[in-house]
């Protein structure tokens, strides 16, 4: 389930857990903002902040993407930390690139934790709402959830060169990063892809409506399997999140393309249609 208010979550009795997901630099932070800085100003009661690369990610290596997921280890404490227990509902939220939040979401959900909502609209929905802000940090908890990795669908790169073939492998880049140039060794897609830039799934900082996800997906919903990747497996996460709304699921290919291009072996595809890869690249 996505795109819940939190005031609905609320009122069934039940007080979620809120996890404010924020980057300090690089992708999905905007230049000179501080997540951090930002949560201790005011958050919504309770929250507890989530440094993204920290909490959400695991070691890389020469042949991984530079956001591998976590360990289930790590990831367990993590959750007990932000007094998640087994049943608990879990709301993810940021101010930032909402990719960054439903990469979060995602996590949760690929670990087991069942009840995880992605808070449509982020703060601001909450503050639109006349939510309340905070300044108190909440103490860790003391949960008891258990992390089950791979209650979601993953791809390897293997996976996802098969899933070109035979279903809908869907590009989450900027078109430009999609058409890559021929001239340049890297550069490009897996071919096959796609090409459907995640940022298209939300309109004002909001996800666009079912109809309108249908409409910009429809060319890919016949029955075949899904799967979504992007520069480092992020963004792609909002496809995912963009389909789960439609009660579609999705395969994410975690390390996405800059994992792809750690094997020289593996063909890449130029131009602006899914295609044979360039013989230079094969």
């Amino acid at each position: 389930m996505v795109g819940e208010h939190l005031d609905t979550v609320s009122r069934r009795g039940t007080r979620p857990v809120v996890l404010e997901i924020g980057r300090e630099t690089g992708a999905g932070a905007a230049e000179g903002e501080s997540g951090l800085r930002a949560y201790t100003e005011g958050h919504i009661p309770g929250a507890h902040y989530v440094p993204f690369e920290r909490d959400l990610v695991g070691a890389p290596a020469e042949d991984s993407g530079p956001n591998p997921l976590p360990s289930a280890g790590d990831l367990e404490r993590r959750l007990r930390a932000w007094d998640v227990h087994d049943g608990s509902t879990v709301v993810i939220h940021t101010r930032q690139n909402p990719a960054v939040a439903a990469r979060a979401w995602w996590v949760l959900r690929w670990a087991g934790v069942e009840n995880t909502l992605f808070l449509d609209g982020g703060l601001a929905a909450w503050r639109a709402i006349g939510g309340a802000l905070d300044t108190r940090v909440p103490p860790p908890g003391a949960g008891t959830a258990v992390a089950r990795p791979g209650s979601l669908p993953v791809l390897t790169a293997r996976d996802a060169e098969r899933l070109a073939a035979s279903g809908h492998l869907l590009d989450a880049r900027a078109p430009e990063a999609y058409a890559g140039d021929p001239r340049r060794p890297g550069t490009g897609h897996i071919p096959g892809a796609h090409s459907l830039p995640g940022s298209g799934n939300f309109t004002g900082g909001r996800l666009r409506d079912a109809a309108e996800l249908t409409a910009r997906y429809g060319a890919h919903l016949d029955g075949r399997p899904l799967g979504a990747y992007c520069g480092s497996g992020v963004s792609a996460t909002t496809t995912v999140l963009a389909l789960a709304s439609l009660g579609i699921q999705a395969a994410l290919y975690p390390g996405s393309w800059s994992e792809w291009i750690t094997d020289p072996a593996r063909p890449a595809a130029t131009g602006d249609r899914p295609g044979a890869p360039e013989p230079s690249a094969a």
